[in-house]
């Protein structure tokens, strides 16, 4: 497939997980793929899996809580493949469960929004130009369900996600003009390996909250992913796309 031929793109997150299944699609694809994240070594044990020659993958240890770190990724890629035309912002995770705001720790708080939200915000940042330069492109944001409605005991990946929501649609409308698209989706819970790690029960549990009675596959998400970034959907800019298997639906 060659949908996303001559195009270049970075994923955050993509040792594992949902960023790992959208690597893993955009490269079948076509397109050359640098694989960001803090995890460097397991972002390159997933690169070797892709592309052993290295030609059309590339690695790069990235801490999206540090615009500089960020801002260092993007530089990278264009030195390493000469441009960028697709970015999805995907590296975020979901802090300490089951804390009530009243008791939720102040450190915690500012490391959940400074990964989800703050390293959404560099991405679009130090992403955008690099596009123009490239004459255009699309960026997708990793927002979830819980940007929709709300989740107890998870404040700040609450707030995170729904603060995605905005920024993408400002980004939107910022740059629609000089040819960039920005849109976000929304997974329900989804079967990552570390969901995978939970007890059966657990898993379960998160499975039926979904009217479809399940939890959302990876490569499922990844579909999603590449068709908003696709010539498909040129005419989709600054909406907030849920793939929850009816969960804000109840």
């Amino acid at each position: 497939m060659t949908e996303f031929a001559n195009k270049i793109a970075i994923v955050t997150g993509a040792a594992r997980g949902l960023g790992e299944a959208i690597a893993v699609n955009l490269y079948k694809n076509g397109a050359r793929v640098v694989l960001a994240d803090i995890n460097a070594e397991g972002a390159q044990e997933v690169a070797r899996r892709l592309d052993s020659s290295g030609k059309r993958t590339h690695v790069i240890e990235t801490d999206v809580s540090d615009h500089r770190a960020v801002e260092a990724m993007v530089a990278e890629t264009v030195e390493r493949f000469g441009g960028l035309n697709l970015a999805v912002n995907n590296a975020g995770f979901t802090g300490p469960h089951g804390i009530n705001i009243a008791d939720y720790e102040i450190e915690w708080w500012h490391r959940v929004i400074a990964t989800n939200l703050n390293g959404i915000f560099f991405g679009l940042k130090y992403e955008i130009p690099a596009m123009i330069q490239s004459g255009g492109g699309a960026i997708v944001n990793m927002s979830s369900a819980a940007g929709a409605v709300a989740v107890a005991g998870i404040a700040p990946y609450v707030t995170a996600k729904h603060g995605i929501i905005g920024l993408t649609k400002a980004a939107a409308l910022e740059y629609a003009n000089q040819g960039i698209r920005v849109t976000a989706i929304g997974p329900g819970y989804v079967d990552t390996p570390q969901m995978q790690e939970l007890p059966e029960s657990a898993r379960k549990q998160m499975a039926d909250l979904h009217p479809l009675g399940r939890l959302a596959r990876t490569e499922e998400v990844a579909n999603m992913v590449s068709f908003l970034l696709s010539e498909q959907a040129s005419f989709v800019t600054g909406s907030f796309h849920l793939m929850d298997g009816g969960y804000t639906a109840v």
